[in-house]
């Protein structure tokens, strides 16, 4: 069989019906009911379903018998109607199918490992082994066809619309102090020394600010030999950026119309810009972290005016030496046990805290080991400050 494929197994609709097709692709399911032998063909774009009928060609249908799981098929047919109740209204193709006159098996495939379909089911361990397979699944293809897609965004972004020189910089490069340890690639013709792979462009983009580029882009390939983590790896992918003659201000609404872009024309999704900012004293102040996740209720609020006029004295000690107290609410908190608190002042000890006092508000009043060493007044206080309800916890 002489062939060029003329569509892929996603693309056809009920506009291509009497259309002479050729397509090729993966063998997902195939199905023999009293002679008529269906086979669901596939590639990265979708499904199709494919049938080879005796009268249609003999030859094509014998061949056909030989079809299993994951082989690799060429199929040259015409574009039918399915016929009615076999219509898949889950499919995108699945008004249709495809009549096939000629086939060619281009690759066999041994049984595989697991069954595509059932991936879900499959250990990942197993799944990482046969990472060939994997890959032909829906999920991770669209995943990388999203990344892929993001990528073109990024570059359109900076190089057609804000003006940057995309550029590749050196791979083999010398070792530079950094964050981390480098990986190192040794020399055959300089026995003794080595090069290493770049845990960040930063030295050759500097290199091109000062030669005038002005603006700079790469998609850079990073390398770090640091222990792996949620958000560390050995090599990854970073979108790497630097300007001259610039302000952080600009630079914020850059990566703002970056993000607001990217979203839009990948997800389909608008981002509202400018973005919500905080200084850094800020976040440490409500939130005790240098990147909080603006989804947590639970700030901290600052209660030393009131702590400090209480009897406590670990409280007035604190704030005498220029320190400061503050308490979060945790709503419902109430129900937590007594070994529930005291796990959370074990936690609290981990990062350094000599303790943790806690307060709960019952219907009667307050239960707490410090409550007594706060008057009404300073209760009420308290209570407004951080928005203590019945019901609620204060840590």
């Amino acid at each position: 069989m002489e062939w060029i494929r003329s569509h892929y197994c996603g693309d056809l609709r009920v506009s291509d019906v009497g259309t002479e097709v050729v397509l090729a692709g993966w063998c997902q399911t195939r199905r023999d009911h009293g002679g008529v032998i269906f086979v669901d063909l596939r590639d990265y774009t979708g499904l199709t379903q494919v049938v080879f009928k005796l009268e249609i060609n003999e030859d094509a249908h014998q061949e056909a018998d030989r079809i299993r799981g994951e082989y690799v098929l060429a199929i040259r047919g015409k574009v039918a109607h399915r016929i009615e109740g076999n219509v898949n209204a889950k499919l995108q193709t699945g008004a249709i199918e495809v009549l096939v006159e000629t086939l060619e098996i281009l690759n066999p495939s041994q049984t595989p490992p697991y069954i595509l379909e059932n991936r879900e089911a499959v250990d990942e361990k197993h799944r990482l082994t046969h990472r060939f397979l994997d890959l032909r699944h829906p999920t991770l293809q669209n995943n990388l066809m999203l990344r892929s897609q993001a990528m073109q965004v990024v570059r359109n972004y900076f190089t057609q619309e804000q003006r940057f020189f995309e550029v590749e910089t050196p791979i083999l490069t010398k070792s530079t102090p950094e964050g981390a340890r480098d990986y190192l690639v040794p020399s055959r013709v300089s026995p003794g020394q080595f090069y290493a792979l770049p845990q960040s462009p930063q030295l050759f983009k500097q290199l091109l600010m000062v030669s005038g580029y002005d603006r700079y882009l790469q998609i850079a390939r990073c390398f770090r030999d640091e222990d792996l983590r949620g958000n560390r790896q050995p090599e990854f992918t970073q979108i790497d950026l630097e300007l001259s003659f610039t302000r952080p201000e600009e630079i914020f609404g850059l990566i703002e119309g970056m993000f607001a872009q990217l979203f839009q024309e990948t997800i389909g999704v608008e981002v509202e810009t400018p973005f919500p900012r905080m200084s850094y004293d800020e976040a440490m102040e409500r939130f005790g972290s240098d990147a909080p996740d603006l989804r947590f209720g639970m700030e901290l609020t600052d209660i030393s005016d009131i702590a400090g006029g209480c009897e406590l004295k670990v409280f007035s000690e604190v704030i005498a030496k220029g320190g400061s107290v503050k308490a979060i609410c945790v709503p419902n908190g109430a129900d937590l046990s007594r070994k529930d608190l005291d796990n959370l002042t074990d936690f609290a000890r981990i990062y350094g805290a000599k303790g943790m006092a806690w307060i709960k508000r019952n219907p009667d009043g307050w239960q707490s080991p410090i409550a007594k060493f706060f008057t009404a007044e300073q209760q009420q206080a308290l209570q407004e400050r951080v928005g203590l309800g019945v019901g609620d916890l204060v840590l």
